[in-house]
């Protein structure tokens, strides 16, 4: 299953030329600023709107950027957008204040065709570091709740920063391929030039994972970033397995479909009716809400998920590929932030 995938995992080192400041969560300014600087690299026609521009179906900034289905789709026809070839991975409980001289770094999945494009995606954090990234931000509490959904009460971290204003300068001092033997570098600084990196993890890679989890009758999911799943048109904060189950199928059958050039031949029906078979036995998730501003929408946006534990009791096998593979390409809404980032850890001992 899904051994078609192709995706490449890089660790982008960057170092403040001037200091540099966050917000809490730090994935929504790495994209948008990402974006900002990517529109600026790619766009041909200077000021052109993107919805007339007759270029916009081989501009490489619409494709990876905003991802219109193109208009022969058999799938998503009526989506505005389908899931964004890459994934950045802002560090977790990274500073706020990146002081003048200090490194720091994130991580960027990219996935499919999109790999070809990869010196496009790394001109863009280059220039974005001649441009600036972050400025102050705002923290509050309240009581929040999700829209649609129940009240909560805690945080909402507030990111006022749509990552298109002057911020703090930085350089870009390495690009790295993840592997599972371990790190190389692919970026020369000074000649500014990429080499070709190797596509990991491969189908190997997700069999070894599998091989890990398959003697487990419990799995324990760790949602380490903010999850936004949906059931019946509401944000759900208690998860079910075939919440999850439904959300990886649909973001992992588009992927595959719009971005790895296959159409994934599966039992939707029969995995979906199999995953709510499964059990689960402990949760300790909690919902935690940010807002952030959307420069491209001109609004603000509030993007609360789950975060936290949950376990599941059951028969994992059929599932194993597409929980290992949602590992590292996320979860639910607003993948490309860094959302929905969770880890498998296979329990054998008694239920607590």
């Amino acid at each position: 299953m899904l051994g078609h995938f192709k995706v490449c995992k890089f660790l982008l080192r960057l170092r403040a030329l001037e200091q540099i400041r966050l917000p809490a969560y730090q994935g929504s300014t790495l994209r948008g600023g990402f974006g900002h600087s990517l529109k600026k690299v790619c766009c041909a026609l200077r000021n052109q709107e993107c919805a007339s521009c007759m270029l916009r179906d081989r501009c490489v900034y619409l494709y990876l950027f905003e991802t219109p289905p193109p208009p022969d789709t058999e799938m998503m026809r009526l989506y505005p957008a389908a899931p964004h070839p890459f994934v950045l991975e802002p560090p977790e409980n990274g500073s706020r204040v990146i002081a003048e001289g200090d490194p720091f770094e994130f991580g960027l999945t990219v996935v499919g065709r999109a790999i070809e494009y990869m010196p496009y995606l790394i001109y863009s954090f280059i220039r974005l570091g001649e441009m600036g990234l972050g400025r102050p931000g705002r923290t509050s509490t309240g009581r929040c709740s999700p829209p649609d959904g129940p009240q909560h009460s805690g945080g909402l971290e507030r990111d006022t920063s749509a990552g298109i204003t002057r911020g703090g300068k930085f350089s870009l001092e390495d690009v790295l391929a993840i592997s599972g033997d371990g790190m190389v570098s692919i970026y020369d600084s000074e000649g500014q030039s990429l080499k070709k990196p190797s596509p990991w993890p491969d189908r190997e890679a997700i069999s070894a994972r599998c091989d890990e989890l398959k003697e487990a009758p419990r799995l324990s999911i760790c949602f380490r970033t903010p999850t936004r799943l949906k059931s019946e048109g509401r944000l759900t904060e208690e998860p079910e397995f075939h919440h999850l189950a439904r959300s990886l199928l649909r973001r992992l059958s588009a992927l595959s479909y719009f971005h790895c050039g296959a159409r994934l031949e599966l039992d939707f029906r029969g995995l979906i009716r199999r995953a709510e078979g499964i059990e689960r036995v402990s949760s300790t998730l909690s919902w935690h809400d940010w807002e952030r501003y959307s420069g491209r929408q001109r609004q603000k946006m509030t993007l609360g998920g789950f975060i936290g534990r949950a376990t599941f009791a059951g028969d994992f096998e059929e599932f194993l590929p597409i929980l290992a593979w949602g590992e590292v390409l996320h979860l639910g809404k607003a993948a490309s932030f860094g959302l929905g980032k969770y880890n498998l850890e296979p329990l054998t001992g008694e239920v607590e």
